[in-house]
């Protein structure tokens, strides 16, 4: 996996040294290539305070209650019904219960625009958020 600034290779006990060999070359082929790479988007990395978001439900609530899509615009304020974990790090910027703030959702929004990955989204593309129905019925 990679992003705009890391790569996170694994090899595992299924490798062999072709296999470690190939990515090498690739490594070696990326470093000669990457000084004509465009620049990449500008990604908005919050100082830790605002990373830490509020606990506003329970996460089994948030999860398993009545959920629905928000536009990622409109999530601010909102109880993420969902995990969002960005790749690399590979480090959850909210968890199901937390109250998403506008720090948070800039730093989703500008590194999915840069590249990271945000597997465990419910809209892979970023542009929407599952939060919980507020009021908590559907």
């Amino acid at each position: 996996m990679c992003d705009h600034r890391r790569i996170s290779a694994q090899l595992t006990h299924a490798d062999d040294p072709t296999t470690a060999d190939t990515l090498l070359r690739g490594l070696a082929e990326l470093v000669q290539a990457a000084p004509g790479f465009p620049p990449v988007p500008a990604v908005h990395v919050p100082d830790p305070p605002q990373l830490r978001l509020e606990q506003a439900m329970l996460p089994r609530d948030a999860f398993f209650g009545p959920t629905e899509q928000v536009p990622i615009d409109k999530a601010a304020g909102r109880v993420a019904a969902e995990m969002l974990t960005p790749y690399p790090p590979g480090i959850p910027a909210a968890l199901p219960g937390e109250l998403l703030n506008e720090d948070v959702i800039d730093y989703l929004r500008t590194g999915h625009d840069a590249g990271m990955l945000i597997p465990d989204s419910a809209d892979p593309e970023l542009r929407s958020v599952r939060v919980a129905v507020q009021g908590g019925t559907a």
